[in-house]
């Protein structure tokens, strides 16, 4: 797996020195890097139902912001300067995306979201702004100018359609040209501006806050929660205050929530689980002609087998999790399911008889493909 994205920076030392705690600008991080879709292409696919895409004008210091699906004649009727247009989740639809997100495979695919490219014209962007997250900055064609800076005052400018410091102070400067990129840790103030018409492609990070892990666990765990007993009230004397609750109500509330107790083991199922969890619009489509078990163990083992782009296939030392579903180790198998997760692929001669009943398996669910 091809991991070259810092330039003469190794992954060991870009992760010691900046990751989470720095910005780190890298000219010609990928040399000769070219845009992966022309921006047809990409206008297509901010046409399509499935994909998240958001189109911001700028217009006179008034900011103005629409939701796809976007029609051809949305793009013909845009002025020629200032505005962007943001398509999310790329690597869920273009190989060539999918396959330059897999390249940070240096940080967990657990940590890693999706690939989002930014097509602006001249003077076009998003207003300066902080993330949440980590984020490679990576310049297709054109040119963008970025201005930076590590900022305390993070209030946003009020009744804006999207978020935009009120304060902005900037303390490093660059432009980007085709193949330069920019990390960015989490909160770090940045404004990028477009020079010319060009095309950003930003790499993002997951990092779930507390409050995101805490209630899909307890969506998770609602399904699996299973408590005997019913509250009982015999031998009640009148209410004098029907309004009022009793106190033998909140006492039986309270001792069955107390009831309530998970281990690590299944915190760690929860997470797998959730990890893995398909984006919203993502829909997995059969084969529409598929092979049998047996002629797919001989192709399979000819050919190999790879995930699908939308596929998210994690592990840790008890589970397998896919797309949302947990899985216990197989008996065998375990050396090519750990590569096939790793790597994205496998080759037809790790494909034997313990592991090829559960890649037929996620064949037929349209998890993974012939390679």
């Amino acid at each position: 797996m091809e991991t070259a994205v810092l330039g003469r920076t190794t992954p060991a030392r870009f992760l010691q020195r900046h990751w989470q705690k720095q910005p780190l600008l890298i000219r010609q991080a990928i040399a000769g890097f070219r845009d992966l879709l022309p921006t047809r292409e990409l206008f297509a696919l901010a046409g399509r139902d499935d994909v998240e895409s958001r189109l911001i004008v700028r217009d006179r210091g008034r900011w103005t912001l629409a939701q796809g699906p976007f029609r051809r004649a949305d793009f013909r009727a845009l002025p020629e300067r200032n505005w962007t247009l943001l398509v999310q989740g790329v690597n869920l639809h273009v190989a060539a995306a999918d396959a330059l997100l897999r390249r940070f495979a240096f940080i967990p695919y657990a940590r890693l979201d999706d690939l989002m490219i930014s097509h602006a014209v001249p003077g076009g962007g998003v207003g300066p702004h902080f993330d949440s997250y980590d984020v490679f900055l990576l310049q297709g064609g054109g040119r963008r100018r970025w201005r930076i800076g590590r900022q305390r005052d993070l209030a946003l400018k009020p009744r804006l359609p999207l978020p935009i410091l009120a304060r902005f102070r900037p303390d490093h400067e660059c432009v980007l040209e085709p193949g330069d990129m920019l990390y960015l840790p989490p909160a770090i103030a940045h404004d990028g501006i477009a020079v010319d018409t060009c095309s950003t492609y930003s790499i993002g990070f997951r990092a779930p806050s507390a409050q995101e892990i805490a209630t899909s666990f307890l969506d998770w765990l609602r399904d699996r929660v299973g408590l005997d007993g019913r509250y009982a009230d015999t031998g009640r004397t009148p209410s004098r205050n029907p309004a009022r609750i009793d106190r033998t109500l909140q006492a039986y509330a309270a001792a069955t929530l107390r009831r309530l107790a998970w281990s690590d083991r299944v915190a760690a199922r929860f997470l797998g689980s959730h990890l893995t969890e398909p984006k919203p619009a993502v829909v997995f489509a059969p084969p529409r002609r598929a092979f049998d078990r047996e002629s797919f163990r001989r192709r399979a083992a000819r050919r190999g087998v790879r995930l699908d782009s939308r596929t998210q296939l994690l592990y840790d030392e008890r589970n397998l999790f896919i797309n949302g579903e947990a899985l216990a180790w197989p008996a065998h198998g375990r050396a090519a399911l750990r590569r096939i997760a790793d790597l994205r692929r496998l080759a037809g001669r790790e494909i034997d008889d313990g592991v090829s009943p559960l890649l037929y398996r996620w064949y037929r669910d349209g998890f993974l493909h012939l390679d």
